[in-house]
């Protein structure tokens, strides 16, 4: 079998902006092939995730996306997994090319979720759902997400000002990330004092609405080579869908990215402790506390002491470092492009161009991405810089 790395990256601007989603997509893809041959050279296969149909009334992306990458008639499609759907785009790259199928495949993210409002955003994101159990009694994706914090507050020792700073890291670490939809810090009192969405989550803890595309050049070490690109490795992949009701499962053993994390690990012949950096799927504060614990840095109930430095935790906390962008709470969640925005992440990390945010000596991450709420699908990737040149 073939090494799949990742030899290039690029995303267009992060936030509300004017352009559809086709021209952010050309952003993204001219950041990635700056200086590299035409994609019609390197790319065999495309694969996008979105929600298109929800905010563009757009379906047959892969087609779109291929045609206006210029790589002529070759596969192209479209995955789905609501806010997981870039990691599948990019886990279906990464065996295609570990397989042999093809020597080089544009993993792509896109969404534009400005274009239908907070309405619109708010409906698309519910469709993840179950239509029967839960869409039907109007809950939002706050007020699930409300339903696990106030669970994890109550089987723990976490307060609302642990989770508020939880924020407060992220903010920081986005203000040093360039693509971040927001680059400001900010403190436990602006936190605590935004305005209640789904008590006890409030507005600073939550992930923001926002436009993106995000691209990822997955081909073989030796491809890489050829091209004198700086690459990181792919060692592991996983994937795992739990019951997409939350009234179905344990508010808070999120069982579907622990098995994801798992898999990806063996593969890897790796363990939690062995990674340096992770990006993970905050879409709300308390979603990094559970991923923490899911995924094996942190013990049961200790999660939320992921903002602390890393000699500061609880005794079972690995030294990880966790939403080095400023994770989906700072950097932005556009939907479709957000898996690949912690690919982009991971890449810069590893290959020395993360600049001032940069962790000292990161050689391996972690990737988690989720759809639906917190378990309902989640996809994983362990990277390293072994294929640095």
């Amino acid at each position: 079998m073939a090494q799949p790395v990742i030899a290039a990256v690029g995303s267009s601007p992060i936030g509300r902006s004017e352009l559809p989603g086709r021209d952010l997509f050309s952003i993204a893809l001219a950041e990635a092939f700056d200086g590299l041959p035409d994609p019609a050279e390197l790319v065999e296969a495309v694969y996008v995730g979105s929600q298109s149909e929800s905010y563009e009334h757009q379906i047959m992306y892969g087609t779109l996306l291929a045609e206006w990458a210029g790589v002529g008639t070759v596969p192209a499609e479209r995955v789905e997994g609501c806010a997981a759907a870039g990691a599948l785009a990019l886990r279906h790259a990464v065996k295609d090319v570990r397989n042999g199928e093809h020597d080089g495949v544009l993993a792509c993210g896109v969404e534009k979720m400005t274009a239908g409002g907070t309405g619109g955003a708010t409906d698309a994101l519910s469709a993840a759902f179950d239509r029967a159990i839960e869409q039907r009694s109007g809950v939002t994706a706050p007020s699930q997400y409300a339903l696990l914090a106030q669970r994890y507050l109550h089987e723990t020792d976490a307060t609302e000002e642990d989770l508020a700073r939880i924020a407060v890291k992220n903010h920081r670490n986005g203000a040093a990330n360039p693509r971040a939809q927001f680059q400001q810090e900010i403190d436990v009192e602006t936190v605590l004092d935004s305005p209640p969405v789904a008590p006890p989550m409030k507005l600073y803890d939550c992930a923001p609405v926002g436009d993106a595309a995000a691209t990822v050049l997955v081909t073989t070490a030796e491809i890489a080579d050829e091209l004198g690109l700086p690459a990181v490795t792919v060692d592991g992949t996983g994937a795992a869908a739990n019951n997409i009701a939350v009234a179905e499962r344990n508010l808070t053993d999120i069982e579907g990215a622990a098995i994801a994390a798992e898999t990806a690990y063996e593969e890897a012949d790796v363990g939690p402790a062995d990674i340096d950096i992770a990006e993970v799927h905050d879409a709300f504060t308390v979603s990094e506390a559970l991923l923490a614990e899911a995924v094996g840095f942190a013990p049961t109930g200790r999660g939320f002491e992921s903002y602390r430095p890393a000699g500061e935790r609880s005794d079972g906390w690995t030294d990880v470092e966790m939403s080095t962008s400023g994770g989906l709470k700072a950097r932005g969640h556009p939907i479709g492009a957000t898996g690949l925005l912690q690919a982009t992440e991971a890449y810069e990390q590893l290959t020395g161009a993360a600049g001032d945010r940069a962790v000292p000596g990161a050689e391996r991450a972690l990737l988690l991405n989720e759809g639906g709420v917190a378990d309902a699908i989640t996809v994983t990737h362990v990277l390293s810089a072994e294929g640095v040149r």
